[in-house]
């Protein structure tokens, strides 16, 4: 589906968003809203303030379409970096330096843009991973199965299911290590 889409839909895309079509924006926002919108939620823990977020990256968009580059990566990946970059922003805005006279709030702050970016980048991790992986995590993580469950669920050998499992965790396992490192993803962005 979106994850698969190939860069001549993501050029496309942002032609017909460049000539003011509202068709593509509402086709965008179909296809891209509730990623958008999951990620937000992730991050900021608020209903309210991921639905403004949504609103926010949608809007950049529409009113950005040339700051887009298919050259770069794929539309939804610059969807994500959109939305790591208002979030955090938003977080940011909570935190007010006059009222943090010891330093502690500001420490809690970036700690809580660490976890939130790990978080989002998690979720993106899951969502993009191809789906055999994502399947296999699913079965272990959300259904609890083993692996041996696993094989059986998805009609592979026991060594494939090990196999998607571990690669799926050590795909998952960058996310904590990059929010250690306060590195950001790749495709998704360092400009906060």
């Amino acid at each position: 589906m979106a994850r698969n889409t190939p860069p001549r839909w993501d050029r496309k895309m942002q032609q017909r968003l460049a000539r003011g079509e509202a068709a593509a924006l509402g086709e965008l926002y179909d296809r891209f809203a509730s990623l958008v919108h999951s990620q937000a939620h992730r991050m900021l823990d608020d209903e309210t303030a991921a639905d403004l977020v949504t609103r926010e990256v949608f809007a950049y968009v529409w009113e950005n379409p040339d700051v887009y580059d298919p050259g770069q990566g794929s539309m939804r990946s610059w969807l994500a970096r959109l939305t790591h970059r208002h979030a955090v922003r938003r977080l940011r805005e909570e935190y007010r330096p006059a009222d943090d006279e010891d330093g502690r709030a500001g420490a809690e702050l970036e700690e809580r843009v660490r976890r939130a970016t790990a978080s989002a980048r998690a979720d993106y991790i899951v969502s993009s991973m191809p789906s055999p992986l994502r399947a296999a995590l699913e079965l272990a993580y959300i259904q609890r199965r083993d692996y041996r469950q696993a094989a059986a669920d998805l009609g592979v050998t026991e060594d494939e299911a090990r196999r998607r499992l571990r690669l799926g965790l050590q795909l998952l396992s960058t996310a904590h290590a990059h929010a250690l490192e306060g590195a950001s993803p790749p495709g998704y962005g360092r400009s906060l």
